[in-house]
């Protein structure tokens, strides 16, 4: 298991990982780029007379994204109206648009020196300027969220967290092949132009991960179904993701999705009269007549969890990762006004066997790789594309994504997907 563990950490290093969507709670956001802290609206002070915990939160953009940032911003609060019924007040201090640079380790130094009982960082390429700081607040906190060294760095301060979106991915994919098949049975395509065309910001393995359980999603209701998957190479780049989403739809593919921040894909989609699916946040309001639905992470939980446990003067988990199990992933809203008909209901039957572990997303009789199951694709194999311990994450007829650690680990260029570009990684 240490050899495992120590592979998965230099193999996530290398492949994985992302920054990977509500009001504001009274905050004033500061223009982009600014990089300002402000003390805001998050302690309520209608609250029953208790602990205060001074919350630093380190984002890479601001609530305006309508992506990424706003949905910690949503987690955030909710979490402080939780704590408050238990007596718990939180005390917000929130630094927008910084970057995945020097300016994220003066974030952490600054609100540490303001007194915050708890630093909170918000983006993968957080975590190495965090790492830095952490040691010399040793009675601080410090979380790094969609990441991986903090748990295993020999530090008791560092916590990483993350939550199974590959379930909510799996979900929407579903959403996704049920209009795909509708389409097909209606004649308005045929089966062989089931393709959907993603959006993904590195080839990382979170991203990998993502759509692949998408895919799988997809094809467990319309068998026909590919997959073209374009990198962009940024999480936050407007412009980017719709140039790629444009591209995608001009390729062919009828169905646009996205592992990136913003709602581009989604409007762009709309105009090129196709359809799409989200995450982080709702983008039925961008693009009606193609968005069917979303994912998000619900940060809510964990946040609660990890300010009580400091309110407390408890331990918490230096790993911690949920799924439906815990409400840590959730879908957005389904556009019933354009989805398949009975979508809905296969919905609900899908996620009740995700939640009750009758279904695995990454079931191994359910996908190849170059024509051959996993366990044969992994005995084949002898150039070293596949790290030789991976092969523990396989058991009891599955690939166990995010089970020995919170980073998604999976990797595995499965059949009918497509990468159009790999220099993203």
């Amino acid at each position: 298991m240490k050899k495992f563990l120590a592979m998965l950490l230099s193999l996530v290093m290398v492949l994985s990982l992302a920054a990977c969507g509500g009001g504001n709670g009274g905050e004033t956001t500061p223009p982009a780029g600014s990089g300002a802290s402000q003390p805001d609206g998050g302690q309520n002070t209608d609250a029953p007379a208790g602990k205060t915990v001074k919350v630093g939160l380190i984002c890479i953009g601001d609530e305006n994204d309508q992506g990424y940032t706003y949905n910690f911003i949503r987690g955030k609060e909710a979490a402080t109206e939780a704590l408050a019924a238990k007596g718990i007040n939180v005390e917000w201090v929130t630094k927008w648009n910084i970057g995945e640079d020097s300016g994220c380790e003066d974030a952490n130094i600054e609100l540490a020196d303001e007194g915050c009982d708890l630093i909170i960082n918000n983006s993968f390429g957080f975590e190495p300027f965090m790492l830095k700081v952490a040691p010399d607040y040793p009675d601080i906190e410090f979380i790094s969220c969609t990441n991986q060294a903090s748990w295993g760095d020999g530090l008791d301060n560092t916590h990483n967290a993350f939550a199974n979106i590959y379930e909510g991915r799996y979900l929407a994919g579903v959403v996704a092949g049920m209009k795909l098949q509708q389409m097909i049975d209606e004649g308005t395509i045929t089966a062989d132009k089931a393709v959907i065309g993603y959006v993904g910001a590195f080839s990382f393995a979170e991203v990998v991960s993502g759509f692949t359980s998408y895919f799988l999603g997809a094809r467990s209701v319309c068998p026909s179904v590919t997959m073209k998957v374009q990198f962009v190479g940024s999480w936050s780049d407007a412009t980017e993701e719709a140039n790629a989403a444009s591209a995608l739809a001009d390729m062919g593919c009828v169905m646009i999705s996205q592992h990136s921040d913003n709602t581009t894909p989604a409007t762009t989609a709309q105009s090129k009269g196709v359809f799409h699916t989200g995450y982080n946040n709702d983008m039925i309001s961008v693009a009606p007549e193609a968005s069917l639905i979303g994912t998000r992470i619900n940060w809510a939980p964990y946040f609660e969890y990890a300010i009580e446990s400091v309110a407390n003067g408890e331990s918490f988990d230096q790993d911690w990762c949920h799924g439906m199990d815990m409400d840590a992933v959730v879908m957005t809203d389904l556009n019933e006004a354009i989805a398949a008909p009975g979508t809905a209901e296969k919905l609900a039957e899908v996620e009740a066997d995700i939640r009750s572990g009758k279904l695995q997303v990454f079931d191994t009789s359910t996908f190849t790789i170059a024509g051959a199951k996993l366990e044969t694709a992994f005995a084949l194999d002898t150039d070293g594309d596949f790290a030789p311990d991976s092969e523990e994450a396989v058991f009891d007829g599955a690939f166990h994504e995010s089970y020995f650690q919170s980073a998604p680990y999976f990797n595995l260029p499965i059949d009918g997907i497509e990468r159009l570009n790999e220099e993203y990684g």
